[in-house]
């Protein structure tokens, strides 16, 4: 890069309407404090491919499911491959990035994770219980998501969707991640109040079962939250690793520790700028 001030294209959806969440208000904030650094647009997901190029790196942030605009993230994704552009995210997740298959990948490794299969020849491999969790390998935001008794199972399980069982857990809790470096924690005391969110002090075990996952994917540069709910027996299960666009709710935080996270964020920029 020459002298100049690098350029950021910052991908969001400020009129995605979320539940429990306001992306636009989080990505204005945001952008406000990363000006200080770089020069930066934003624009629309749709817009990304057409705009990209004139760019230092793209930002992907709370740009809402990929299934709203699938055709132009596809696009999007192959044009920075063969381009090498530099996105944040980098491209090489195999997390939500990817989908959820992932899940079905860690279960079957005896990964600490809710239990999920995708085959129906592998529904033996899942407790038992009154109900079922069934959702769209390719779903995000709950879209497609059901709750079936255990009689409606049989054909369910085509290779498309996941079956996990029902848990009622106590509470779920997120850990934010900058790169690889641990942020902050927040959970919802609630579990029908998802985004009703505190602060969470982790312990030192919660951190390793955290790190876990973030160890095991392949962003080095770029923001992940691991969502976790904690089961009956005490245990953390992983819920999903968000490793493509995570909404980070730093309405939830202090002024000081909001701070901290963006110092962090700037700073894992700058690197990928100069790798």
């Amino acid at each position: 890069m020459s002298g100049a001030r690098p350029r950021l294209l910052y991908v969001t959806d400020l009129a995605y309407e979320a539940r429990g969440r306001r992306y636009g208000d989080e990505d204005i904030r945001l952008t406000a404090r990363l000006r200080e650094d770089f020069d930066l647009a934003l624009c629309h997901p749709r817009d990304t491919v057409a705009l990209m190029d004139a760019f230092d790196a793209v930002v992907l942030r709370n740009s809402g499911p990929v299934l709203g605009y699938r055709s132009a993230y596809d696009t999007f994704r192959a044009h920075a491959l063969a381009t090498g552009a530099r996105v944040y995210n980098q491209l090489t997740g195999r997390a939500d990035m990817a989908g959820k298959g992932y899940l079905v990948e860690l279960s079957a490794a005896g990964f600490p994770v809710i239990p999920t299969v995708d085959r129906a020849r592998d529904l033996g491999r899942l407790p038992a219980a009154d109900r079922y969790v069934v959702k769209p390998v390719l779903g995000a935001d709950s879209i497609g998501l059901r709750i079936v008794g255990p009689d409606a199972l049989d054909g369910v399980a085509d290779g498309t969707v996941l079956v996990q069982p029902h848990i009622d857990f106590a509470y779920e809790v997120s850990f934010y991640y900058v790169d690889t470096d641990f942020q902050y924690a927040l959970h919802a005391p609630d579990p029908a109040r998802r985004w009703e969110l505190t602060r969470y002090e982790p312990t030192p075990r919660d951190l390793e079962f955290a790190r876990r996952f973030i160890d095991w994917n392949t962003v080095e540069h770029g923001i992940q939250r691991v969502d976790a709910c904690r089961a009956p027996d005490g245990e953390l299960l992983l819920v999903e690793l968000e490793d493509l666009n995570p909404y980070l709710s730093l309405d939830a935080l202090p002024a000081a520790r909001q701070e901290q996270f963006i110092t962090a964020m700037r700073a894992s920029l700058r690197r990928l700028l100069s790798a």
